[in-house]
């Protein structure tokens, strides 16, 4: 995987004046007690991996703040203005092996404000009313602890249906909840079939809906990056050794570099137990963020 990051440093940032760390694999799984920084840590390298073009780089340090604000009100990412939030990550500057420095400075003279972007080997600088918000990268995602939004899953769907790959995610909603028989996309909402009735989403648990998110998202982000914080939103202890065999099972078949987070100590047992049952050493445990 030759997109795959071993190495990132990360300063000015949140929590992270000047952080770096090293031996980063395949899947990565940051713990921690609250506030030490894990969010923010998966927002740094979610960046770095995505500012390949301006919109991009603007889009993620927008959405950045944007997560934080809209805490249980899954708006599409379209609706954002990113003016707003931008100056509050004045001074990032991440640095990774693969996509070396993504950095973003203010500078103003004589009372005109200019944004001085740095990515992919070049830099740009911008007048702070002429900036071109875009879309997501198609191979990486953030996937927030308050869900995903239903256009995504669509969109993610259908990478699975291009590979024929549709039945997967439908035998591992059963072995999570033998009640549900079938996933579809009807009129334009994700559905799933309980007791012979299709229901969206929105009608069933949060566990469930976190599945569908992680299983779709991982074709989506084939040969790239997913990002997943909290990574056992909703879902029982007793069913994480399972999603964690999917994470790695597939991540491995799509080469998907995962980053996830956890506060749960049973998470990560479960995670290093899958990793042992699966014989995947590539691996990594993140756990000494700064306060």
């Amino acid at each position: 995987m030759t997109h795959c990051i071993k190495k990132i440093n990360i300063k000015r940032f949140k929590h992270f004046d000047n952080f770096a760390v090293e031996g980063l694999a395949r899947v990565n799984l940051v713990t921690g007690k609250n506030n030490v920084g894990k969010t923010a840590f998966l927002e740094a390298v979610y960046t770095n991996t995505s500012a390949l073009t301006l919109p991009y780089f603007l889009l993620c340090l927008s959405t950045i703040k944007f997560r934080r604000e809209n805490l249980n009100i899954l708006i599409d990412k379209d609706e954002v203005d990113g003016r707003s939030y931008l100056e509050q990550n004045n001074g990032f500057n991440v640095v990774s092996d693969v996509h070396k420095t993504t950095a973003f400075n203010i500078s103003e003279d004589n009372g005109v404000k200019k944004y001085i972007f740095e990515f992919n080997d070049q830099k740009v600088g911008v007048n702070s009313n002429n900036l071109p918000l875009g879309k997501d990268l198609i191979n990486s995602y953030f996937i927030d602890n308050f869900g995903v939004v239903n256009s995504s899953i669509i969109h993610a769907f259908s990478k699975m249906q291009e590979l024929d790959q549709e039945q997967l995610l439908i035998q591992e909603l059963t072995k999570f909840d033998s009640n549900i028989t079938d996933f579809k996309i009807i009129n334009g909402k994700p559905k799933c079939k309980i007791n012979n009735a299709y229901l969206e989403l929105t009608e069933l648990g949060d566990g469930t809906q976190h599945l569908i998110s992680i299983i779709t998202l991982l074709f989506q982000c084939k040969e790239g990056y997913l990002f997943i914080d909290e990574m056992d939103n909703g879902i029982h202890y007793q069913q994480l050794d399972n999603v964690w065999q999917i994470i790695l099972n597939i991540s491995k078949k799509l080469k998907v570099q995962v980053f996830a987070t956890t506060h749960s100590k049973e998470c990560l047992e479960s995670y290093a137990r899958a990793a042992e049952q699966l014989k995947d050493k590539d691996i990594a445990n993140l756990c000494k963020l700064p306060l």
